[in-house]
């Protein structure tokens, strides 16, 4: 596969959670629920942080720094079958981007306390745009493959079929 263009990103923070390793880690922050993390910002950012304190959630993009390599063809967490790896939200992609909705639960300084955090541990920050339900809620008419599996997603957790 070519690359034309390369794009540089500079985290603009560190996540923080009690996740040291992927394993056995929530798989999305739905069946996250409760578990407490923070972000720390860099110090020169915080006044961009400026009224994000009315926002009761979050939409972190992050990069999967654990991540390596990808396959264009995977079996994800809910599933024994193969699908392609855009059909899915499985960490090792093309480019190894993360997407989470939390709970913002206070910021002081230019740290934040999230809540709902299926994320690993040191996972750097690249973006936080506020979660707007107007804006960003859909309903959905199908959720292809996971149809019949969406209810194992609570009792799930990662395993090492991604390391």
């Amino acid at each position: 596969m070519e690359m034309d263009k390369q794009i540089i990103f500079s985290p603009i923070g560190i996540i923080h959670s009690p996740f040291k390793e992927a394993k056995k880690m929530p798989i999305q922050p739905a069946a996250a629920k409760g578990i407490e993390g923070t972000i720390d910002i860099n110090s020169e950012l915080e006044n961009g942080l400026k009224d994000l304190d009315g926002f009761s959630h979050i939409i972190l993009l992050y990069h999967l720094h654990l991540s390596r390599g990808f396959s264009l063809e995977v079996v994800p967490f809910l599933d024994d079958k193969t699908r392609g790896v855009f059909a899915t939200r499985a960490p090792r992609r093309p480019n190894a981007i993360g997407l989470s909705i939390v709970r913002l639960v206070d910021i002081k300084k230019n740290r934040l306390y999230i809540q709902n955090v299926d994320i690993v541990d040191g996972t750097p920050l690249l973006d936080i745009k506020p979660y707007v339900p107007e804006f960003d809620d859909q309903k959905a008419e199908r959720i292809g493959w996971l149809s019949d599996k969406i209810d194992k997603m609570r009792e799930m957790k990662a395993d090492e079929r991604f390391n």
